[in-house]
């Protein structure tokens, strides 16, 4: 672009002279210019930095989403194993140790060594830090409590090794072979009265004179027709355990008799308030009635008694 050219007429020579900007007037010009260029220069790197990522940035976000990806699957994984672990430690405490006449473990011996925060401060000021910090602490109290479940189940097994007598006489394997569950343990509704009753033992539904067997060593208390529960066989286990079976057609066991885990003592039948051939079977523990599923571990694998556990759960259709 051609610059302009200004001129102005000189009375004293009578010609037009050329008018030539003054230093300041040039210098504001330069001035304005470079304001001009260095604010677009301004404006163009905000816009880069701001609105694209260079190829490093790039590759170091698509990198991070990975991160948080795989965090997020770790994250899942540990949450299931530690509902798994709160499920052992539950049966832990609440059968094996009751079973074994032991005192639970207390919350600090299961979480000792996990006072200590200061390496978690540490974590907080890396990168990501929440996601590092919380998965380490998930991380950690995981271990101790694994680590706890296995003492515990050290103490078990010498505990067991001492009472070898006493568990021959709990109440732990099934008392039939071929059966399936028509009423679980709980709150149920009475086929009778309509009402909710606390059921307090398993029905296991099969064919008349299906055999029934001593689910622990004993003696048997009760072999005799029983109000409500009909036919019925008591077998005292000793420890403060009995286990009861009602409604049977036969009764081949009688009162003083000692038993052992796995002897046939009777058959199935409708005796007593009954509405079909099935048995059912309570396990009590000082006279107070016990979820059955819980006395199984001599006869059940893992998968087995997960089995059991679905079956009980759902099954809701009480016959006496």
């Amino acid at each position: 672009m051609p610059k302009n050219v200004y001129y102005r007429y000189n009375p004293e020579t009578d010609n037009f002279e050329r008018v030539y900007p003054s230093l300041r007037t040039r210098l504001l010009a330069l001035g304005k210019t470079c304001g001009l260029a260095l604010l677009f220069a301004v404006v163009i790197f905000i816009v880069v930095f701001y609105c694209f990522d260079s190829p490093t940035e790039a590759n170091l976000k698509a990198e991070n989403a990975k991160l948080r990806r795989q965090y997020s699957l770790l994250n899942k994984r540990l949450d299931n194993s530690m509902k798994i672990l709160a499920r052992i430690q539950e049966r832990d405490d609440n059968f094996y140790r009751v079973m074994m006449q032991m005192e639970p473990m207390t919350s600090n011996q299961r979480l000792s060594g996990l006072e200590n925060s200061n390496r978690y401060n540490e974590l907080k000021r890396l990168n990501d830090a929440g996601l590092v910090a919380s998965l380490s602490q998930n991380m950690d109290l995981l271990e101790r409590q694994l680590y706890a479940q296995v003492q515990s189940f050290d103490q078990l097994r010498e505990t067991m090794d001492l009472q070898e007598e006493k568990l021959a006489h709990i109440p732990s394997v099934l008392p039939l072979k071929n059966y399936s569950i028509a009423a679980g343990y709980g709150y149920r509704r009475d086929p009778v009265n309509g009402l909710s009753t606390l059921h307090e033992g398993l029905d296991f539904a099969a064919p008349a004179g299906t055999s029934i067997y001593a689910t622990g060593d004993g003696v048997v208390s009760v072999a005799q027709r029983v109000p409500g529960y009909g036919n019925c066989i008591d077998i005292d286990h000793g420890y403060n355990y009995l286990s009861r079976y009602a409604h049977l057609k036969d009764l081949l066991v009688k009162e003083g008799d000692m038993v052992k885990r796995g002897q046939l003592i009777g058959r199935v039948g409708s005796t007593g308030k009954s509405i079909g051939p099935h048995l059912h079977y309570e396990v009590r523990f000082k006279d107070e009635a016990q979820n059955p599923v819980n006395y199984y571990f001599m006869d059940l694998n893992p998968d087995e008694y997960s089995e059991m556990l679905q079956m009980a759960d759902n099954a809701g259709h009480i016959m006496d």
